[in-house]
């Protein structure tokens, strides 16, 4: 990353712009991270995306191995400029590298002997995953889960969409977590590499101005 294409970049946004980036970064979280598994409707993964921006998540990954990429068209009323969205093709290769990053895998499920929302333990660094009102989660996740999670339901109704499930549970893991006295921001190089790509997509014309900046400094 390029400090100095950076300080350049950000004479392009105002003060208040600037001011913004640093208050939000500075609340933002990969101790928690959501993976949405083959969502159909296109305006569930955005209103995903919105609920994980509402609420400080950074990143969000897409497996989209039954019905092909679904995201592009329809994304969440500019959401996506600060969200990273990962996509995947295959589930199993998604939970590893997760794994990898240092999360436990939590499956959504109403149907499982899952725990009860409040009485989720927050500390883990945990990768949230959600399936479809309908289909719920696939047996690999199933299968492969190092603990299950649910809403509690006092109705006819045993689902939510997927949406709405979603908002539920990161109001209630992140609002605890911020609380536990874990760490759980992100380090000064996530934050400045999030501020860096910000601004990049907060300017119009940005690889022209990129290129015209490489071009005036070699001169």
């Amino acid at each position: 990353m390029d400090l100095q294409l950076l300080e350049y970049l950000q004479t392009y946004l105002t003060e208040r712009r600037k001011a913004l980036f640093k208050e939000v970064l500075s609340k933002r979280t990969r101790h928690f991270t959501v993976v949405t598994e083959d969502v159909y409707q296109m305006h569930n993964t955005s209103a995903v995306i919105r609920s994980c921006d509402v609420f400080g998540v950074q990143d969000l990954h897409v497996v989209e191995a039954r019905f092909g990429k679904r995201v592009d068209k329809e994304i969440a009323m500019g959401a996506q400029k600060w969200v990273n969205v990962y996509r995947h093709q295959d589930v199993g290769l998604c939970m590893e590298i997760l794994r990898k990053q240092g999360y436990q895998i939590v499956a959504t499920t109403p149907h499982q002997n899952a725990t009860l929302l409040h009485e989720f333990d927050v500390v883990p660094k945990s990768a949230l995953f959600f399936g479809t009102e309908k289909m719920g989660l696939s047996d690999l996740v199933m299968d492969s889960a190092d603990a299950f999670l649910k809403i509690p339901m006092y109705g006819f109704t045993e689902s939510l969409n997927i949406s709405v499930s979603a908002a539920i549970i990161l109001q209630e893991v992140v609002t605890r977590m911020r609380v536990e006295g874990i760490h759980w921001a992100l380090s000064e190089m996530e934050q400045l590499e999030l501020e860096f790509q910000w601004t990049k997509n907060s300017i119009k014309s940005i690889d022209k101005i990129i290129e015209r900046f490489y071009y005036q400094k070699k001169s």
